[in-house]
């Protein structure tokens, strides 16, 4: 297989069935949050746990475009930042990539997949005093966001701790001064989730830019709308979109797949 410069074996021989299926979601994610106007260059990282093997998840390798990223390009890492399987090639493990989601797939069980941005939006909302305005249908489906303090770059790993402990149980966090973070039972709810998100804070961006007055709506209508998000009234499954996405995605480019 060959991207741009880059000549990549296939991880399909050497991976199971179910880590090939998780690669190739992986793959397609990094794919659609470039599509969709949030990668940062090569910063930033998505994660995923792979099938069947504690302790063990997928992150892209530090250098790549997310326009790049394939199935077979993903490196296998563990809890401690051993790299378990790579292609033949320099790159890494991004230093905060592997301190921000190995924090949270020690300690949140129950999500299969990390999903962290620097977009303008969400940079601009997270140095805001305010934080994330319930000013927006969209929004009020994250009226239990968490925040976490800006500590510098993500490199220590004593920020681990805290990191985890300032997310608790919910699956969207704003990194204050940083950008957004979303996790998910699966690939398609995280990108559900950082898409949604994401659509917030160019709302409140843009509102706020424009100067305008806001219509602000009451506490119990807030707690309302959000109570219709949770129980699934308004969006039953939060990954019935993927396989649309997926559609998107091979209408353009099927080499994530690769």
């Amino acid at each position: 297989m060959t991207q741009g410069h880059l000549k990549i074996r296939s991880a399909r021989p050497e991976v199971s069935e179910a880590e090939w299926e998780a690669r190739v979601n992986l793959a397609a994610c990094y794919r659609l949050v470039d599509l969709y106007g949030m990668p940062d260059l090569t910063a930033n990282h998505i994660s995923a746990r792979v099938p069947g093997e504690e302790g063990h998840f997928l992150i892209n390798p530090y250098g790549m475009m997310y326009e790049e990223i394939t199935a077979s390009s993903l490196l296998k890492i563990d809890l401690d930042g051993n790299v378990i399987w790579k292609p033949d090639f320099d790159y890494g493990v991004n230093r905060a990539g592997f301190v921000i989601h190995s924090a949270i797939h020690a300690v949140r069980h129950d999500v299969d997949c990390v999903l962290h941005t620097h977009t303008a939006a969400g940079m601009a909302v997270s140095s805001m005093a305010e934080g994330l305005m319930m000013i927006t249908q969209t929004a009020m489906r994250f009226n239990d966001i968490a925040y976490h303090d800006f500590e510098g770059v993500a490199v220590d790993l004593d920020e681990r701790e805290r990191l985890v402990k300032d997310l608790g149980t919910t699956d969207a966090m704003i990194l204050r001064n940083h950008g957004l973070l979303t996790c998910g039972t699966s690939i398609a709810k995280a990108f559900n989730i950082m898409h949604r998100l994401e659509l917030s804070c160019r709302a409140q961006v843009m509102m706020l830019g424009g100067g305008a007055k806001l219509n602000v709506l009451s506490d119990n209508l807030i707690q309302h709308t959000h109570g219709q998000f949770k129980q699934g009234i308004i969006r039953p499954k939060s990954d019935f979109e993927w396989p649309a996405l997926l559609r998107q995605l091979d209408r353009r480019d099927t080499t994530y797949k690769d």
